[in-house]
């Protein structure tokens, strides 16, 4: 399938790639279908991916696996919530903000994304317990990059 996307320009999704929202996102109940895609030429920094819109080229979310910066995130979703999605192995995966000022970067630990690799159907959950809407992530990356590179040279 190929799609227009306002970051990436036209795009070609293979339809194993498609992700159905089978109730909207929070906030967007109407944008139901989306892509997982990550910028080719800049790779997969950080883990960071996109979660495009196949319905609205302009929405794009940044996205990103939540145990890349905090180990012990380990949500409990209601079993009935996860029924609209199915049986199967899970991804999890928080939305990222990333604002002008990077110090500033943060992740929704209170709103993960929940996608069955399986069925590739996904709903996104408001936790119940005290999760933060704002972690504070920027440090840890650099840190973990940082340790990267040095790991690298060694």
């Amino acid at each position: 399938m190929q799609i227009k996307t306002r970051i990436f320009g036209d795009v070609t999704i293979d339809d194993s790639k498609m992700i159905n929202f089978p109730n909207g996102i929070v906030g967007f109940p109407e944008l139901k279908d989306f892509a997982l895609i990550h910028d080719a030429e800049q790779g997969n920094q950080a883990g960071i991916r996109w979660m495009q819109s196949v319905q609205e080229p302009n929405f794009a979310m940044p996205v990103i696996d939540p145990l890349v910066v905090r180990e012990d995130y380990d949500p409990r979703v209601d079993d009935e919530l996860l029924k609209v999605i199915g049986d199967g192995s899970m991804l999890v995966l928080t939305t990222i903000t990333v604002p002008s000022d990077l110090s500033k970067m943060s992740v929704n630990l209170k709103a993960p994304i929940v996608i069955n690799v399986d069925t590739r159907k996904a709903l996104q959950v408001v936790l119940e317990d005290d999760m933060p809407v704002k972690f504070f992530v920027y440090e840890i990356l650099k840190s973990r990059k940082e340790n990267a590179a040095k790991e690298k040279k060694d």
